[in-house]
């Protein structure tokens, strides 16, 4: 009897090419394939909420995949810990209803960026932060954080290649499909010791937009734009007006929602 399996991952991405599998890369949805056959004999390619590139970090991605094995979940995760790499854990596992899909039943997801702004990144930070030592107004960064809240055509703030866009949206069904009209429910800078913490939630992401906003809002900090720039640089719809892509380390994806399974 098949079943439909949810697995919740936390996952240290420095040392993997993103998510998706990629002939000769070491991705993460992969290398959890690799585990699933090892434990199952079976041979599958769990789905996940979302494509995560290269050097980006997920404390809470959704994953999926059907078994014929009888497993119950909680020895899943014993079993999958015991044989992935240190640097994928699976956080729980649950048997869902069969139409239950990590991308297409999601509600809202949340990144977050993290800005280390102490001259001096101690080693053990370095993997996960953006060290950015240097002057920044944040007060301005807080600013221009707040008009890209509701529904807008981020193109702006997309990648650079809307080809290769396009090809990852219908390969993958990366987050909502073709349009580049998401809506952000909260978008907003916050101090938390030494780190500067970029948090946004919304109902999808396109490729790169999480990283090309913190690149924007980083010339805003720096005086190269000002916080009212934000709403002419979203109605252009040219990503050649928006701010550079922010290194991919310090980004995370912190949470997805659902509805009722």
């Amino acid at each position: 009897m098949s079943r439909n399996i949810k697995l919740v991952l936390a996952y240290d991405g420095t040392d993997f090419a993103g998510w998706q599998v990629q002939p000769d890369q070491n991705t993460i949805q992969g290398t959890l394939a690799a585990a699933i056959e090892r434990i199952t004999g079976e041979q599958v390619l769990p789905q996940g909420s979302g494509r995560t590139d290269a050097g980006v970090h997920a404390v809470e991605q959704v994953a999926a995949f059907q078994t014929e094995s009888p497993i119950p979940a909680p020895n899943l995760v014993i079993a999958l810990n015991d044989t992935l790499p240190s640097a994928i854990r699976v956080i729980y596992a649950q048997e869902v209803a069969a139409d239950f899909h990590p991308r297409a039943c999601a509600t809202a997801k949340t990144y977050r960026y993290r800005i280390y702004r102490e001259d001096i990144c101690p080693p053990f930070f370095a993997r996960y932060v953006y060290h950015h030592p240097y002057p920044l107004d944040e007060a301005a960064m807080g600013e221009a954080a707040r008009p890209v809240v509701g529904e807008h055509d981020f193109t702006s703030f997309a990648a650079a290649d809307p080809d290769r866009t396009r090809r990852i949206q219908e390969a993958n069904g990366d987050e909502d499909g073709p349009s580049n009209i998401r809506t952000i429910f909260s978008s907003e800078f916050r101090r938390e010791g030494p780190e500067l913490i970029y948090e946004v939630r919304g109902s999808g992401f396109l490729h790169h937009m999480v990283r090309n906003l913190v690149g924007t809002f980083l010339l805003v900090g720096k005086g190269s734009l000002a916080p009212a720039d934000i709403v002419p640089i979203l109605e252009s719809r040219n990503r050649s007006a928006a701010g550079p892509t922010a290194p991919a380390s310090g980004l995370y994806l912190v949470s997805v929602e659902y509805g009722s399974l």
